[in-house]
């Protein structure tokens, strides 16, 4: 065993299962006060359920045999017969590239949750994520990252364009779909539960994706810090441009902006970074937001669906650009194991057309998948709350829970004002300087 690569590792599968929690406050803080709760339990929870599923089916059907390059088979079920301890190519134990794959399993199923908040019932959320992954995300991650059928053709995929972000994209563009648009749709859709959170959750989610890119490498090694340093550059890029974007059609900056900018740039790379030059991130970093912005800003109102927190507009779109301008910018002299270069480095056509083939491909086939898992599944599980519920919101219609405490903290503190006398001390010296300046 390396002990320098198996430490990376653990590291960055740390950073990677850190990263669901950043992406339940991301979410959190952009719905509205109704329906915090259900959000982040909805990603949050995700954590138990992908575990589990990874254990009894996941690892299995995206890594050991293969039917027909599609999926693997079942005979690692719960991890039967697998040797932990065995080491792959770059001497790590096969028990912590297990655990690393697993929580791509976690991160990627919580990202199409942005797009059907405050309307999908939490058990037919839940149904759905278990199908899914079993029919979708496993058959994806053995087709890319298990030489199946796409790898077999030469399609790269450094850290998960197609497995997570296009995947998770789409899925959140069907769901919206079907689900349809929110009661008042279009008023009053602005009114952010914590901007702060929104940062929160943005800042965490960088941190995280570093685990996510680097750690793709498996290794300690010159690609791992091509990877981080490509991430860094485009996600800089990216925020810059939604800021400057901002500013030149709306007239002012807006941190949600900033948010979704950095969050676009963090997406884009995701496909390329182990594989592309720092100009080659910036570029993409660039692009993807100018078209993940023209796609939220015009062509989403035209398209008539409510994808709440734009998830297709950001890792869909995003992740669409990345996946396919790999096959503009990777270069051979950043990673000598892949087998062309891209257009932009003298290898001509052929690795863009795989990329762009690719993209289609999966495009395509969640597509289809989804389509029929959500027809059936409907026939059994009652896809959406009712209106009454959704107006009530769906942290007490679903839960029985609240996240907003500030009423009863106003309450709390105009009772302590009403009985001042019965206060001494600092507490009634800062409640009279209150008075004063107001």
């Amino acid at each position: 065993m390396n002990a320098a690569n198996s430490t990376f590792l653990v590291l960055s599968s740390i950073l990677v299962l850190f990263m669901t929690p950043g992406l339940a406050f991301f979410y959190g803080g952009l719905v509205s006060k109704r329906n915090v709760v259900n959000t982040m339990l909805s990603v949050f929870m995700i954590c138990g359920l992908a575990i589990l599923l990874w254990l009894a089916f996941g690892y299995s059907l995206s890594f050991s045999g293969d039917l027909g390059g599609f999926v693997g088979n079942l005979k690692a079920t719960w991890l039967h017969g697998v040797d932990l301890t065995a080491l792959t190519a770059t001497k790590i134990p096969n028990g912590l590239y297990l655990i690393f794959q697993m929580m791509f399993a976690i991160i990627t199923p919580a990202l199409f949750v942005g797009a059907v908040v405050g309307r999908i019932r939490f058990k037919f959320l839940l149904t759905f994520i278990i199908f899914w992954s079993l029919l979708i995300y496993y058959p994806m991650v053995h087709m890319v990252w298990d030489n199946g059928l796409l790898a077999k053709l030469g399609v790269i995929d450094f850290a998960g364009g197609t497995v997570v972000h296009i995947n998770a994209g789409i899925t959140a563009l069907v769901l919206s779909a079907f689900l349809g648009a929110r009661h008042k749709y279009g008023k009053d859709m602005t009114q952010h539960y914590n901007i702060l959170w929104v940062l929160l959750g943005t800042a965490i989610l960088w941190i995280g994706w570093y685990g996510f890119n680097a750690g793709s490498a498996l290794a300690m090694n010159d690609i791992a810090i091509q990877a981080f340093l490509t991430t860094t550059v485009a996600t800089a890029t990216s925020m810059m441009t939604w800021m400057v974007v901002d500013m030149l059609t709306k007239g002012k900056p807006t941190l949600v902006g900033v948010c979704t900018g950095t969050l676009c740039g963090l997406v884009a790379i995701t496909p390329a970074c182990g594989y592309v030059t720092i100009s080659g991130a910036f570029w993409i970093g660039l692009i993807a937001t100018l078209t993940s912005y023209g796609f939220i800003t015009f062509i989403k109102p035209r398209l008539g669906i409510d994808d709440a927190l734009d998830a297709f507009g950001c890792h869909g779109v995003s992740g669409m650009v990345g996946s396919i301008m790999t096959g503009l910018f990777a270069s051979k002299a950043v990673n000598r194991t892949i087998s062309l270069n891209g257009l932009f480095y003298g290898g001509g056509f052929k690795l863009f057309g795989l990329q762009l083939l690719a993209t289609i491909f999966t495009i395509g086939f969640t597509t289809i998948v989804c389509i029929v898992i959500i027809v059936l599944l409907k026939r059994v599980i009652r896809m959406r709350v009712d209106e009454r519920e959704e107006e009530l919101g769906l942290d007490q219609g679903e839960h029985g829970e609240v996240a907003d405490y500030t009423v009863q903290m106003s309450h709390d503190l105009t009772n302590i004002q009403h009985h001042s006398d019965e206060f001494r001390g600092q507490l009634a010296q800062l409640l009279d300087k209150q008075q004063r300046f107001r």
